[in-house]
């Protein structure tokens, strides 16, 4: 009776993990549908009070409550940090944190994390038994101030890295599906639009960033300052190209949609560069692993039987 329980239990178990498994996918896309639309929403809103405020030359983010607030929480930042706080605004849009108090938080990090790291680094030693030299407590209090100073920029710089790894790789699909929507006759705005929105499921980064960018170019008069500002947001690579191209195009006047196949192009084989020189890379990756783990049980499986036989044999003459 208890092992058809225990049967019963674990089949029931399987089943749900089994059904979990099947639907966490189609909620994750439901998730990231729906942050994509509260982020443009929230643009949007913003964009709108700035309109009827008179106040579109303000810097407008994700978690402002009004253009003043945006513009006292800026004026704070570049008061304390002078242009580093630019600098530091731009790595905050471009990992993805649109708060106008980031840049104030993440200087405030940089400060305390080395004050909390040493104390905890003095903490440890005061609590260890054995005799440490004075050296030696200067340099591990020094190592661990210096690892909180960088710590907050390694997070960041993570981030934006990862962002950027995603951009890249997603770009030029999508750059082929507005090529198709303005050789429809479809506007750049709408066709922005348009593509964020069928992106969402498989790169809510870029479909954040192609929303942001059609509701400003929707609601700014100014076409080249909403390029300009998704440039400074995705950093470099294949976002920044497109804005460029995007902005010398309707300087000069030429062809969008050519613009955006000779772009398609250039970024497809970009891409395909990378893949392989990450393919050339592999071998002397793959070597010390291949020696530490491959080559030991291969040459057990080759001389192990031949040793076997040669010990059998050795036992079986004496």
């Amino acid at each position: 009776m208890e092992n058809e329980v225990l049967i019963t239990v674990v089949s029931a178990l399987i089943a749900a993990a089994s059904f979990a498994a099947f639907a966490l996918p189609f909620l994750n896309k439901s998730e990231k549908k729906e942050r994509y639309k509260s982020v443009i929403e929230k643009r949007r809103k913003a964009l709108f009070d700035a309109t009827r405020d008179g106040s579109m030359n303000k810097v407008i983010t994700e978690d402002s409550v009004s253009a003043a607030d945006n513009m006292a929480s800026m004026f704070k930042v570049q008061k304390m940090v002078g242009k580093m706080g630019e600098k530091v605004r731009d790595n905050m849009l471009q990992a993805g944190i649109r708060s106008t108090t980031a840049p104030l938080k993440f200087m405030i990090a940089r400060v305390v994390a080395p004050i909390v790291l040493c104390l905890f680094t003095m903490m440890i030693i005061s609590g260890t038994e054995k005799e440490i030299s004075s050296s030696t407590k200067l340099m591990s209090i020094f190592g661990m101030a210096l690892f909180g100073f960088k710590l907050p920029d390694i997070i960041i710089k993570n981030k934006i890295l990862k962002r950027q790894q995603e951009i890249n790789l997603t770009f030029p699909d999508s750059l082929d599906m507005m090529l198709i929507c303005v050789q429809g006759g479809i506007g750049l705005e709408q066709t922005i639009d348009r593509v964020a929105h069928e992106i969402a499921e498989h790169s809510p980064t870029l479909a954040e960033e192609l929303g942001i960018l059609s509701a400003e170019m929707a609601m700014l008069d100014d076409r080249r300052k909403a390029l300009q500002d998704f440039a400074r947001r995705v950093g470099s690579g294949a976002g920044k190209t497109f804005a460029t191209a995007l902005i010398q195009a309707e300087q000069y006047g030429t062809s969008i949609s050519q613009a955006m196949r000779v772009m398609s192009d250039e970024l497809r084989d970009m891409r395909m560069s990378l893949a392989e020189q990450k393919a050339a890379s592999l071998p002397p990756k793959l070597t010390v692993p291949m020696i530490l783990f491959f080559l030991p049980a291969l040459f057990i499986i080759i001389l192990g039987p031949a040793g076997i036989q040669a010990s059998a044999s050795g036992v079986g003459a004496n």
